[in-house]
């Protein structure tokens, strides 16, 4: 979805969930694993082609909307995860992804609002007024719901 989009000339944003729970992009004995040991509750790596952010943070720290805030300016903000915190929040659109019909019914009792399903799992043959499309075998087709419903206004 990311590249489709991005070819139509949308700004992109991706934010995933890790929930590994001792996870770190540091690497010990770094320079910036020793700032961060040191104190320092944020590194910043520049690099020629990229620069990456690390701020150390707390569980209780951690909001969708200070995530969302970092993404301020593209047209498109996709998340994998975060499911605690995006699930009922009406203002994020979900395409979910299943791989049977047990999980479409949980997500349809779980996440509001659904703007579409994609997966293995056609959800066609339950003639919900969702659309389906899968992602990766026609990623136009889901861009174009994407486009219709929120880029196009």
């Amino acid at each position: 979805m990311i590249q489709e989009l991005a070819r139509r000339g949308y700004k992109i944003a991706a934010i995933k969930h890790i929930s590994e729970p001792n996870f770190t992009i540091d690497t010990p004995e770094k320079d910036t694993w020793k700032f961060a040991q040191a104190g320092a509750k944020t590194i910043i790596i520049a690099a020629t082609n990229e620069t990456a952010t690390i701020e150390k943070t707390t569980p209780k720290n951690l909001s969708l909307e200070a995530l969302l805030k970092k993404c301020k300016g593209n047209h498109v903000v996709f998340i994998e995860g975060l499911k605690k915190l995006t699930a009922t929040k009406k203002n994020v659109p979900k395409i979910v992804t299943t791989k049977s019909m047990k999980e479409t019914t949980n997500a349809l009792k779980t996440f509001k609002p659904i703007l579409a399903f994609s997966g293995p799992y056609n959800t066609q043959t339950l003639n919900l007024k969702i659309p389906y499309a899968n992602a990766l075998k026609n990623p136009e087709k889901l861009a174009n719901i994407i486009e219709k419903k929120l880029l196009k206004k």
